[in-house]
């Protein structure tokens, strides 16, 4: 993938996913790399699926064997990407005009059909399940799962100080476990604003600082991390 290496072991329900510093943005049309973006995507990944897990979201997994390595479980991925959407960022006010920053109550929940070649399209739940990637009963559950992971993740940053603003989760069918959290959550997948910084610019600690090229997008990434350690320390 983009960000990872998914590599079978023994078993054939458990995986190694490997990040990677590879950086990409704009559907792959601009690559890059930040230095130590796969161990500190691995780590936050890492302890917000156990954050998750210990308030019932079920999810790929396992343990983290090395600072690079999480070992998962095999999940048939659901074609989706679902986004949640506490503020107005990025295409949501491109494509409706809202202000930078604008509350949005309730969060806003969509979903994007994970394919580059069509742009990752913004998709209704009618043609998801005319594109027979989900039935009525699953589309719901992704909502409920979607909303209950951003309640969970909201607390927690607010402890650390960081604004969710919005996020993109990816889910996958299990053997025996339904449907499961997959992919990762990180800098990459989640817009995190600082809140000791008013200043716009400054305020960003997520892949943002890489698609626009606001620079210091490594330090960002650490102090993420840092902040999520400091707060598991705590608790």
């Amino acid at each position: 993938g983009k960000a990872k290496i998914i590599y079978a072991t023994d078993d054939p329900d458990v995986l190694i996913s490997y990040f990677k510093d590879d950086a990409t943005a704009f559907n792959a049309q601009k690559r890059g790399q930040i230095t130590n973006k796969g161990i500190v995507n691995c780590k936050v990944a890492s302890h917000l699926f156990q954050l998750l897990e210990a308030q019932g979201v079920k999810t790929h997994w396992l343990d983290t064997p090395s600072e690079r390595e999480m070992r998962v479980r095999a999940v048939k991925i659901i074609p989706l990407e679902v986004v949640v959407r506490n503020l107005a960022a990025g295409s949501l006010c491109k494509q409706t005009g809202l202000a930078l920053g604008t509350v949005l109550t309730p969060p806003l929940v969509e979903f994007y059909y994970k394919n580059d070649d069509l742009g990752d399209p913004l998709l209704t739940r009618d043609r998801i399940r005319v594109m027979n990637i989900a039935d009525e009963a699953q589309i719901n559950e992704l909502i409920r799962l979607a909303e209950k992971i951003n309640t969970i993740l909201q607390t927690f940053f607010q402890r650390c100080q960081i604004t969710l603003v919005d996020f993109k989760l990816e889910f996958g069918l299990g053997q025996m476990n339904g449907i499961l959290l997959a992919d990762e959550i990180s800098p990459d997948t989640c817009r995190l604003w600082d809140q000791a910084k008013s200043d716009q610019v400054d305020r960003v600690l997520d892949k943002d600082r890489f698609r626009q090229d606001l620079g210091h997008v490594a330090e960002a990434y650490q102090e993420v991390l840092q902040r999520i350690l400091g707060q598991v320390s705590r608790n």
